[in-house]
């Protein structure tokens, strides 16, 4: 029987002791002793576990630490300092000509890698206690869900809205639902077919919400891509709650990302209307912006984008947006600089070059792609105007920063075509004055 000895008492004990006891952080219960199940008694792996269990696990004890990698070891080996570490951590360690012990400083007398069987012993019921348990819970959570996706066809009223609500709370908190659900074609029928000209917004709701979280197959996806849904879902996103909103727009951004998708089915105002309320709302702004981007992908939906208004607004919103907001925002402003009344809507706005210009080198490189494309297709329009704009608010500095950074060869490029484009209506030694390049190159 392995030994674990406690480091403050000196006392010596047994592996289940230890575990059974919470020495090691465990806990008493049904599954804390067998270190098999499921498969006829196949042995788990310790790896594999460590793994599943690795997002939902903070307690792990120190003990079982690598202090390499600061992750829980499965392969647990000790050097003749006496400090144990993860086989692969190590050896690595020593790869790299380091003749020391990484926790002491130690130099090694010994290069020899002793495997430390007990603490391995350790690790496996420690973990195979907490992997049986969670997949017995995923299981019992699982089985839940297929239950109340199937009881939809018998439900109605306001038993048929519980359900929904139960389901949706579990495919919220359990990732192991959404997989269960969509693999299963009836469980994702059903719940299409609950959205209709007839459904009520509470029902419509709940269902969108299931959807949005589900990873969708193209039969599925094209079973939604339905006139009557979709006119459905674009209510929900006018007049539901915030949360609702924010679904309804997941759902039609994967449904439009299908092919064969027709654009036509989300070419009405009120959709448009409802995604800019979306995002000036800040509470989901991304995943507004995440489907006007989508929207605006399509060619033959960019001028009705653009007749809502939909380009002053965003770039108003472009100081407040954070990292993860901003490239679909600017991805949106380049697919609208790509028609003639995008341009101009860009060019009218004065807050457009200012705002775009900060934007360059402050996020990342696709980010500043788009900063770049968007501001050639303004001062392309008026090089005199727009371009004594761009120089006062510091886009000279800013592209010589591009010229000079590690970014693609065509980012440089563009920048200096876009710098020689502002510099036409300076004097060289005026134009320097007002690039300010000796501050930029200090």
């Amino acid at each position: 029987m392995p030994r674990f000895e406690q480091r403050d008492s000196g006392h010596v004990i047994d592996v289940e002791t230890a575990v059974k006891d919470g020495i090691l952080g465990g806990s008493p219960s049904p599954c804390s002793a067998p270190v098999s199940g499921g498969g006829g008694g196949r042995k788990l792996d310790l790896a594999e576990m460590i793994e599943e269990l690795d997002p939902i696990t903070d307690d792990v004890p120190a003990v079982f630490i690598c202090p390499i990698s600061l992750a829980p070891m499965a392969d647990p080996v000790t050097l003749c300092t006496g400090q144990t570490y993860d086989r692969p951590n190590i050896l690595r360690w020593l790869s790299l000509g380091r003749p020391t012990c990484p926790t002491t400083m130690q130099d090694l007398w010994d290069r020899s890698l002793t495997p430390n069987r007990t603490l391995l012993h350790l690790l496996h019921a420690w973990f195979s206690s907490r992997y049986l348990l969670h997949r017995k819970r995923a299981d019992d959570v699982t089985g839940r869900a297929a239950d109340l996706a199937l009881s939809l066809r018998r439900s109605k009223g306001r038993s048929r809205l519980h359900a929904l609500r139960e389901l949706r709370a579990l495919v919220s908190s359990h990732p192991s639902t959404r997989t269960t659900l969509s693999s299963a074609a009836a469980s994702v029928s059903l719940l299409s077919s609950l959205l209709g000209p007839f459904t009520s917004h509470a029902v419509g709701s709940e269902a969108v919400a299931i959807l949005a979280r589900l990873p969708l197959d193209a039969a599925s996806r094209a079973g939604l891509a339905q006139p009557a849904k979709i006119s459905l879902v674009i209510d929900l996103l006018n007049e539901g709650a915030a949360d609702t909103k924010a679904s309804c727009a997941r759902l039609l951004e994967a449904l439009m990302e299908a092919d064969g998708f027709r654009p036509e089915l989300v070419s009405s105002p009120s959709l448009l209307v409802g995604i800019l309320r979306l995002v000036k709302d800040r509470r989901h702004p991304t995943a507004g912006l995440r489907l006007l981007k989508t929207i605006s992908g399509f060619p033959e939906l960019r001028n009705l984008v653009v007749g809502i208004g939909a380009v002053p607004q965003i770039v108003d919103l472009l100081p407040e947006l954070g990292p993860e907001c901003l490239q679909p925002a600017l991805q949106v402003l380049d697919d609208l600089s790509g028609v003639p009344e995008g341009r101009l809507a860009l060019k009218d706005c004065c807050r457009t070059i200012p705002n775009v210009v900060r934007l360059l080198m402050r996020v990342s490189e696709s980010c500043t792609q788009c900063a770049l494309s968007i501001l050639w297709a303004v001062c392309k329009l008026d090089p005199g105007e727009c371009g004594r704009v761009a120089v006062e608010a510091g886009l000279a500095a800013k592209l010589l920063l591009v010229i000079q950074s590690g970014c693609d060869q065509s980012l440089k490029q563009r920048s200096a075509e876009l710098l020689k484009l502002c510099s036409l209506n300076y004097a060289p030694n005026n134009f320097i004055s007002k690039c300010k390049l000796t501050r930029t190159m200090q």
